[in-house]
């Protein structure tokens, strides 16, 4: 990868050290779009700063991150339809 980075964005490597994310999680979230990500030739740069929103969320949601019935997931089509929906 180049060594010229555009300031705000940042390596899955160096986001794996902020985080304590793997590397392979943040190309999935950057794949999935949960954060600002671009792809260049083999490589992800993400947005430092969406990153750490989304660990932010992720720590203050706590045990609830992993309830698929989570109103904003069914707001995005991503969680679980309640019976009845």
């Amino acid at each position: 990868m180049s060594d010229v980075i555009i300031e705000g964005w940042i390596s899955t490597s160096e986001g794996a050290t902020l985080t304590d994310y793997s590397e392979a999680y943040i190309r999935w979230l950057a794949n999935q779009g949960r954060v600002e990500a671009c792809k260049i030739g083999r490589d992800w740069l993400v947005n430092c700063e969406s990153l750490l929103a989304h660990k932010e969320q992720m720590d203050m949601l706590g045990e609830q991150r992993h309830n698929p019935w989570r109103d904003e997931l069914t707001a995005q089509e991503r969680g679980r339809r309640k019976s009845g929906e």
